[in-house]
């Protein structure tokens, strides 16, 4: 129910507004001054407010409201038609302007639009607060040196709206690290919004981030609003911002130098008003060095930089990390898996983990769904069944891994033969291969030449995955 707030020094008006929002479903309370309204506004849902009060007047009292955090929209309902009335009350952040005597068929749909607003509002505020405690610091798990000095740095950024280069492993949580920060910051309250570059072909890229007119384009039916649109004054996040082609990042460059950018097809420009927060798992200096990506770009970005440390360089984090994602995993899944055998622990800490984080999340949840029981034990982790029996041996050198037993292969290796054995597996199907490695298809097509993989017996996928 709906709590209104009817502020009128006439006991007259008070009663006759107060009999028809009654009838209309609504709680109501009331005030006949400036100092009575005031007391009485914070817990109101909508305030009816006349301007004529006794005391404080009616503008005092819109000025207070409306400072207060998370304000109720108030309707302003008086017998003042002059346009510099007018002007101020919305000026002070007037939901809406009444003149008496008021058409009740008005005061109805502009009371109900007031309501729904505060409603949204509220909704608003709770799913930011849920937000906010899923990507608040204290949930990127960690207490080592190098995971401790990451928080810092969020602690630093979160305070103004400077650029930031994330840079770091797949799988080391570069957008989790973004989302602290956003969520850290003054504006955790406007939208966070992702765009992954690898998930778009260079042409369709260019659109998602800067939006398209009607008639742009063959199939731009409608006007479209980009990323940099819908972040408003909140924080667009670039993932992948190494794979932009060279095309792109000038283009890019020309927003970040001039705050403002044109949606394609149009030559109006609009403001950039959102932080620009970016994250690559690429040398990216290395590319500046071989010309793939734009100094100047590569500078415009990098105002701070913040460099996650990969999992294999943290092992002391593990058993936290551990403990973290069985709760979320037991959680989702509805599981009720408590504990970790003390040689599993270890032969986990030993692993060197490739794909960092997201790995780790990703064996335990298909461990989760294996076990039978409360207790995970190695055989649920294929991956580290072997270094599991050996948990008081040497730990591997950090640039290495173990795999087909006891064996130890440099890092790219064991991804070399992780992907190929995926691929094999599904039958060179790279729609399924991508789903199963949890990565995109330029990103699988990348890698696919990196290693110099090829198709048993030659040939290309049929159907859905001819290149």
């Amino acid at each position: 129910m709906t709590r209104v707030l009817v502020v009128d020094d006439d006991r007259s008006i008070r009663r006759s507004l107060e009999k028809f929002l009654v009838g209309e479903g609504h709680e109501v309370v009331t005030a006949a001054d400036g100092g009575e309204a005031l007391r009485e506004a914070t817990g109101a849902d909508v305030i009816l407010l006349d301007l004529g009060l006794p005391g404080a007047d009616g503008f005092a009292v819109l000025t207070q409201v409306r400072a207060a955090p998370h304000p109720p929209p108030v309707i302003v309902v008086t017998a003042r038609e002059d346009m510099q009335s007018t002007v101020r009350a919305v000026q002070l952040g007037a939901y809406e302007y009444l003149v008496k005597p008021v058409d009740i068929d008005r005061l109805r749909l502009v009371v109900r639009r007031a309501a729904e607003s505060r409603e949204a509002e509220r909704t608003l505020g709770e799913l930011v607060a849920r937000a906010s405690e899923s990507y608040q610091v204290g949930n990127i798990i960690g207490k080592s040196a190098a995971i401790r000095e990451v928080y810092k740095q969020i602690g630093a950024v979160s305070t103004s709206k400077a650029g930031v280069l994330i840079l770091g492993e797949s799988g080391t949580g570069k957008e989790l690290v973004a989302r602290a920060i956003h969520y850290a910051s003054a504006e955790r309250d406007r939208p966070f919004v992702a765009i992954n570059c690898t998930a778009f072909a260079p042409g369709v890229l260019e659109s998602e981030l800067f939006g398209h007119v009607r008639g742009a384009f063959t199939g731009a039916v409608a006007d479209k609003p980009g990323r940099f649109e819908l972040a408003g004054t909140g924080t667009l996040f670039l993932d992948e911002i190494g794979e932009l082609s060279l095309e792109l990042q000038a283009k890019l460059l020309r927003v970040v130098q001039e705050r403002s950018f044109e949606r394609v097809g149009d030559g109006r420009p609009l403001p950039v008003r959102a932080r620009l927060v970016a994250a690559t798992h690429r040398d990216l200096a290395a590319m500046v060095e071989r010309g793939a990506f734009r100094e100047d770009l590569y500078y415009r970005l990098r105002v701070v930089e913040v460099r996650l440390p990969p999992l294999r360089e943290r092992p002391e984090d593990i058993p936290l990390l551990v403990e973290g994602l069985l709760t979320k995993i037991n959680r989702e899944l509805h599981k009720q898996v408590r504990a970790v055998a003390p040689e599993t622990l270890a032969a986990l800490a030993r692993y060197p983990w490739p794909g960092n984080v997201r790995e780790l999340e990703n064996a335990l949840t298909r461990a989760v769904v294996l076990s039978q029981g409360e207790v995970l034990e190695a055989r649920h982790l294929p991956m580290i069944g072997a270094a599991a029996t050996a948990a008081a041996g040497p730990r591997p050198a950090r640039a290495t891994g173990r795999v087909d037993g006891d064996e130890l292969l440099p890092l790219r290796e064991v991804e070399r033969r992780h992907v190929e054995r995926v691929l094999a597996a599904v039958g060179w199907n790279k729609r399924r291969a991508c789903a199963v490695l949890e990565i995109s298809r330029p990103t699988l097509d990348r890698k696919i030449d990196d290693f110099g993989l090829v198709r048993p017996g030659g040939g290309r996928p049929d159907g859905e995955d001819e290149p």
